[in-house]
């Protein structure tokens, strides 16, 4: 037998396993269970080897389609899967080690709630959600890597990376459908605190227009606000209440190009989670939010972050507040409630002193 000094070791044959569905798993499509058991393999692979009867649920063949329950058993075939996934799972290990600063770590996530079921944390601004577009990685993977025995850890929602505030992380996989049926058949109630330029009108209660997303020319999502009757519009509908309004630029010491205008809080509740909505919604009324890079008034925006004032506003002002929802196990209302992050607040004192 030769022995070859300095070479790769030889990997193991990929043997057949077989599977047994637990709880997490139950509800799930076949092709979307192999998708995570057999990540780095191609998923025209993946739907090859059930095509031809390689993967068997309770020893029959199945469809990609097939509802896996409690209990079944999965067999799975030899597969040798990519290198690239542990290739990749290291060097985003590694980048969090080298680049922390910049990225903020799972461990400084500030923790709202959490049990067997479902996690709820803080976000906050300046941190995707999940990796892509130009991200490594984002708060669903720095869990994963920080939790490496949590067996199932998905995100039930979405914020902007520039929002801050309430994002839920489910536990189980049952959780995960049932929050998500949840926020589907508007069952959750989601509050977010923005602060616009200018006066809100306070009978300015209902906004309904609908929204179309597209795509720059280079490939950035945008949305606008389209016409009712428009075969791409979706139906969207924001619920605005005034919660404190006033000042103006020149108040907080700030010439912001806006002077007189003034601004106002609002506790913004959505009831359908189209991207980008409140922002959206709110500009098209003419009182962006500030601080807002994609919908807002640039030149302000530049004047606010480089305001001579104690605190300059250097991100959007646009924060998650308060979430409720029932919890998917015992049904119990949940009422989640993130107060405003400390670089808000004190800009906000700024703008729109208490009275007295």
């Amino acid at each position: 037998m030769k022995h070859i000094i300095g070479g790769n070791p030889v990997a193991p044959l990929p043997q057949v396993k077989s599977l047994t569905i637990d709880e997490d798993g139950a509800g799930q499509r076949l092709d979307n269970y192999l998708m995570r058991q057999l990540k780095g393999v191609p998923k025209t692979h993946v739907y090859r080897i059930i095509r031809s009867g390689e993967v068997r649920v309770n020893k029959g063949r199945s469809s990609a389609e097939t509802r896996l329950n409690a209990g079944d058993v999965v067999r799975l075939p030899p597969v040798r899967v990519s290198e690239r996934a542990t290739e990749k799972a290291q060097a985003m290990a590694a980048k969090v080690v080298a680049d922390g600063a910049s990225h903020a770590p799972a461990k400084e996530f500030t923790v709202l709630f959490e049990d067997d079921w479902l996690l709820a944390i803080n976000k906050p601004a300046g941190v995707a959600v999940h990796g892509g577009s130009g991200v490594s990685f984002g708060v669903i993977e720095q869990l994963r890597m920080a939790r490496p025995q949590a067996k199932f850890l998905e995100l039930v929602h979405r914020l902007d990376r520039e929002t801050s505030g309430i994002l839920l992380v489910a536990k189980k996989r049952s959780a995960l459908k049932n929050l998500q049926d949840q926020f589907r058949e508007r069952e959750t109630g989601k509050t977010y605190l923005a602060l616009v330029l200018g006066q809100w009108p306070a009978n300015k209660k209902v906004l309904d227009k609908p929204l179309h997303k597209y795509l720059l020319p280079d490939g950035e999502r945008r949305v606008k606000v389209v016409a009712k009757d428009d075969p791409d519009g979706m139906p969207s509908l924001t619920l605005v209440k005034v919660r404190a309004a006033g000042g103006t630029a020149t108040d907080a010491g700030m010439d912001t190009g806006h002077a007189g205008r003034g601004y106002s809080l609002l506790e913004v509740t959505i009831k359908t989670g189209r991207t980008h909505q409140i922002r959206v919604h709110l500009a098209s009324e003419g009182l962006p939010i500030a601080g807002d890079d994609k919908y807002g008034d640039f030149d302000c925006n530049k004047a606010l972050a480089r305001a001579h004032s104690p605190t300059p506003l250097k991100r959007m002002f646009l924060h998650a507040w308060r979430l409720q929802c029932n919890h998917p196990s015992t049904g119990e209302r949940l009422e989640l409630q993130a107060d405003l992050p400390a670089e808000l607040s004190r800009f906000l004192l700024q703008v729109l002193p208490p009275p007295g």
